[in-house]
């Protein structure tokens, strides 16, 4: 458990949900996951939430915006040093840039990518917000995993963009879902998207940790969500389900075999 994580640049810091139905979603979360929320107004609107486990900010989200393309999903946030420099690589790189970088009041810079294999990503650079105050913990985020077509472009990108290297995980799928190390710390997981998924894009999911795997995901379908992939085990990792929030969002829920 990490409960004063520090999140330095090239690791994940947050993770915040785009939903049509922000007092459903918090019903719903706050069920699931025993959070409490917080609105905070903002200069551009509509209010944002703070998603908190006990006196601990874990995640945020905020109202979709509608227009074409939208849809209801989690953001997966990288902390950044320099935000501006970083989405230069990323254009350099090959990714798209559908949210250039923006000051979000005094609490830091927000940018978002998309790789060149079609996932969004969000870069934050911190000022007053620096990321969750609970990691890898029941109730907060504890793992980010790139769905994608095209292992060797994202593996390119992401080495070239935060100096990731991957490496072979061989306790799940043989070896061909892949680890993200940098400066020896995994920081997130890459597996291809299976030909019989469906129609998944290219993503990142984000992970939140769970005391009991199979009585979180009754209790979610119970509160209206589907689950997208069956429950499995990892020796070693845990127990782990992904899902689909009643208002379209996918997420997974993990009970880590270990701290």
């Amino acid at each position: 458990m990490s409960d004063t994580p520090s999140h330095s640049p090239g690791t994940f810091c947050w993770a915040d949900l785009a939903t049509p139905d922000p007092e459903a979603a918090k019903a719903f979360y706050g069920t699931l996951l025993g959070w409490t929320s917080q609105d905070l107004p903002t200069d551009m609107g509509p209010p944002y939430t703070l998603f908190l486990c006990g006196d601990k900010m874990v995640c945020g989200g905020y109202p979709l915006a509608p227009g074409p393309g939208e849809h209801p999903q989690w953001l997966s946030h990288v902390c950044a040093a320099d935000l501006d420099a970083t989405v230069s690589t990323a254009r350099a790189l090959g990714a798209s840039v559908p949210m250039p970088p923006m000051d979000i009041m005094d609490e830091g810079r927000l940018a978002v990518i998309q790789d060149p294999t079609g996932a969004q990503l969000g870069l934050w650079q911190p000022r007053r917000h620096q990321g969750a105050a609970l990691w890898n913990a029941p109730g907060a985020a504890c793992w980010n995993e790139l769905q994608t077509r095209d292992l060797t472009a994202a593996g390119a990108f992401y080495r070239g963009l935060f100096g990731w290297t991957h490496r072979p995980f061989e306790g799940l799928m043989a070896g061909a879902y892949k680890i993200f190390v940098r400066d020896g710390r995994e920081v997130g997981g890459m597996l291809a998207i299976g030909a019989n998924w469906g129609p998944v894009a290219p993503n990142w999911t984000t992970y939140f940790g769970v005391r009991d795997c199979d009585a979180t995901v009754a209790q979610a379908v119970g509160l209206g969500a589907r689950v997208l992939a069956k429950t499995m085990e990892v020796k070693g990792v845990g127990r782990f389900a992904h899902l689909q929030d009643p208002q379209g969002a996918r997420f997974a829920v993990i009970a880590r075999a270990q701290p």
